[in-house]
């Protein structure tokens, strides 16, 4: 196991990661921006470095100034948390090239889903069924025009380089088409630094499931249930539950028998979420987040198993000790995410952020987040039974 991590966001993420290090004996490295200096998730670090001034690019974004700061400190892995560089396959090859550990999948994973149209690709390969749509990302009109007449109208318009929403447009028609084009192109150039967008079919009542998974890249793999995150706000989710009350147990089987049956053909190793909209009894895919994403929490409530301790082990080489038979899913688990708009044009309001967190009594400027759950007898965890 390793002796110390570092751990290379800020916080809530940060203290998660933290109590996990700290629950397995290891010792932390918090690295933080000038306006960071008195967070929580530094405070109980055991040791910490200022890697640059508050904007995010000089600091949490600058990948020499974090390795730097894993080699004066000594230590062994590196945890990108969620954001940042979580799914930057070029900081996780730089990392491992630096002789550390990258706590997570491997960058060739990372490369591969972070592209939506290689990503769907593979999962064709993979016999996995996805939303019929272009087969590459499409630069203009002409393009756009041609897979859309093939798919058929409405179509969506999606970010291949992202997702959160951000560059996704819907078209009914062709004058739509070339009206919202730029429009996602723009705003997927804004996002994620690339303009490329795809198309898929509109699917006009889906539920959206995604399957939360752990991978050791020894070719096990196991599932902690799905998260229904079908509630969405300007494609934004939410609300997430677990379990869907969209399911039942066969239909439950068989995504999750899919999901694990391709990351098992994958090697994959780490945290991952395949994503999938749900209609007419037909799963499809979507996307996959290769990193731990914010609503985890929702699975470690019905499955008790602690997400980031699996992922420590698995990236210090240890395979799964926890078999899909231990695990046990009891409960259920809800995260609302609440988000502070204008009242007059609804568009995401900093200053009502802050009044609204501050009557909340949050010290969130900009999201809340709160999980309710019942719980049940939790999983016997690898921890608990070594």
């Amino acid at each position: 196991m390793f002796e110390k991590v570092l751990i290379a966001n800020r916080g809530e993420i940060a203290l998660r990661i933290h109590r996990a290090c700290h629950e397995l004996g290891i010792k932390t490295v918090a690295v933080h921006s000038t306006a960071d200096a008195r967070a929580m998730n530094v405070r109980l670090a055991d040791e910490t470095v200022c890697i640059g001034p508050p904007p995010a690019r000089a600091s949490y974004l600058n990948v020499q100034a974090i390795l730097s700061a894993a080699t004066i400190t000594g230590a062994d892995a590196i945890h990108p948390g969620v954001g940042f560089l979580a799914e930057n396959a070029d900081f996780a090859a730089a990392v491992e090239e630096h002789g550390f550990t990258f706590i997570g999948p491997s960058p060739d994973h990372i490369r591969l889903m972070g592209d939506k149209v290689r990503a769907k690709a593979a999962a064709e390969r993979l016999g996995i069924p996805t939303v019929p749509g272009s087969q590459e990302a499409v630069r203009d009109f002409a393009a756009a025009e041609n897979a859309a007449r093939a798919i058929g109208y409405p179509v969506l318009l999606k970010a291949a380089a992202g997702g959160g929403g951000r560059g996704m447009k819907l078209a009914r028609d062709p004058d739509e088409l070339r009206h919202m084009l730029p429009l996602a192109q723009a705003e997927a150039k804004a996002a994620f630094g690339d303009d490329s967008v795809y198309l898929e079919r509109y699917l006009d009542r889906p539920r959206h499931i995604e399957v939360q998974l752990l991978g050791d890249g020894k070719g096990n793999v196991i599932h902690l249930g799905e998260r229904d995150c079908s509630l969405q706000r300007s494609h934004q989710k939410i609300l997430e539950e677990s379990p869907s009350p969209a399911l039942d147990r066969t239909a439950r089987e068989r995504l999750t028998g899919i999901a694990c049956a391709a990351l098992q053909e994958l090697g994959y190793r780490s945290a991952g979420t395949m994503e999938f909209l749900y209609q007419d009894g037909t799963f499809y895919f979507i996307e996959m987040n290769t990193r731990l994403q914010v609503e985890h929490p929702v699975s470690e409530m019905v499955s008790g198993i602690d997400m980031v301790g699996e992922q420590l082990r698995i990236a210090a080489g240890m395979p799964l000790a926890i078999r899909q038979s231990d695990v046990r899913l009891c409960g259920h688990a809800i995260e609302c995410r609440i988000n502070a708009e204008s009242s007059t044009d609804f568009r995401p309001s900093p200053a009502a952020s802050a009044n609204t967190m501050r009557r909340a009594g949050s010290a969130y400027a900009s999201t809340a987040r709160f999980i309710r759950a019942t719980r049940c007898r939790p999983t016997t965890t690898a921890s608990s039974r070594s």
